[in-house]
């Protein structure tokens, strides 16, 4: 099978060759430039012979699209230092508005995309976009007890923001799609968690604008939503428009893949934990990807970590899942 060919069954439930299967981190020094971002998401793709592609951008970069300064740690053990944030307080929350999705950092990383399309052979890719209440997360410095103040005390405020970050979100994911992008992996990072944020509270100020974003990207192909963290809410959002769900199955606290594709007809994308692959454990790697394939047996499953891996983990971990998603 031919990568899209695979990714497509996949998707659709049909019998595959093998699982399809990608893995993605942070490369802290490159992925300031369209052309560092690019080379550090496409040489791991042609390494490994992943299947599809997650684009892993820096997390920052949307709340620089609305004014938050960030420097470089010039590390590639660390992520940048937040400089400046733009939510100081609820009165700030008035200065959010609207902003082209095709301007500023929203066309470094579509240039970024363009140069990926061009090297990976016509295989799917997807952009991360973080959810609304995550890019507010990320202008309060993500402070998460001011943002819950917000919803008690200034709620017309913070939709008025949430607001105007949906819609700038609709407009970049469609300009994700028009340079070749196959979707979008919409993240709800800090809050799609009952250990940040009560199911009714994420009802009120998640879901609307989530639905907004992917309403925008509606006529793609692979839209995956990816629930963070522990204790996730993921049963209570299956019904989000999109044709995959990534989340740390192994987490304490989170449905397992079985569960999940015992509740949908969608597509389920994870099986690996962070903790086998952050200690370069090549067996344990091995025997989860084993019993991913087992748990699924094969159908709609795509095999990934269950978040972004650390730039730090051995090779040789990685190497060990890309061996075991062969029949």
């Amino acid at each position: 099978m031919e990568k899209k060919e695979r990714v497509r069954a996949a998707l659709a439930g049909g019998p595959v060759d093998r699982v399809p299967t990608s893995f993605w981190s942070h490369d802290y020094l490159r992925e300031w430039s369209p052309s560092g971002l690019a080379a550090a998401m496409i040489e791991p793709f042609q390494r490994f012979d992943w299947d599809y592609m997650k684009v892993n951008p820096r997390a920052t970069y949307y709340s620089e699209a609305w004014g938050c300064r960030y420097e470089p740690s010039n590390d590639p053990r660390r992520g940048p230092q937040l400089k400046e944030r733009v939510l100081e307080s609820a009165v700030d929350l008035g200065r959010i508005t609207r902003i082209s999705g095709a301007d500023g950092v929203f066309a470094e990383q579509l240039e970024a995309l363009r140069l990926i399309a061009g090297g990976i052979g016509g295989a799917h890719f997807i952009q991360t976009v973080f959810s609304p209440l995550s890019v507010v997360g990320y202008l309060a410095g993500r402070d998460l007890a001011a943002v819950r103040g917000w919803m008690a005390e200034s709620p017309a405020a913070l939709h008025h923001a949430l607001a105007a970050i949906s819609e700038t979100l609709a407009e970049y994911g469609q300009e994700c799609l028009r340079v070749g992008a196959s979707g979008i992996f919409f993240a709800t990072t800090d809050w799609g968690t009952t250990r940040n944020l009560t199911p009714e509270r994420y009802s009120e100020f998640g879901r609307p604008y989530d639905l907004q974003v992917l309403s925008g990207v509606a006529a793609a192909e692979f839209n995956v939503l990816h629930v963070c963290r522990e204790e996730n809410m993921l049963l209570d959002l299956l019904d989000y428009p999109v044709q995959a769900f990534s989340w740390a199955a192994r987490d304490p606290g989170n449905p397992s893949l079985a569960a999940v594709l015992a509740k949908t007809g969608k597509a389920v994308m994870g099986g690996v934990s962070q903790s086998a692959l952050n200690r370069g454990d090549a067996h344990a790697v091995e025997e989860e990807v084993r019993s991913a394939i087992d748990e699924t047996e094969g159908r709609r499953l795509f095999l990934a970590p269950g978040c972004s891996i650390s730039p730090q983990t051995p090779a040789a971990a990685v190497e060990a899942a890309a061996r075991a998603r062969n029949p």
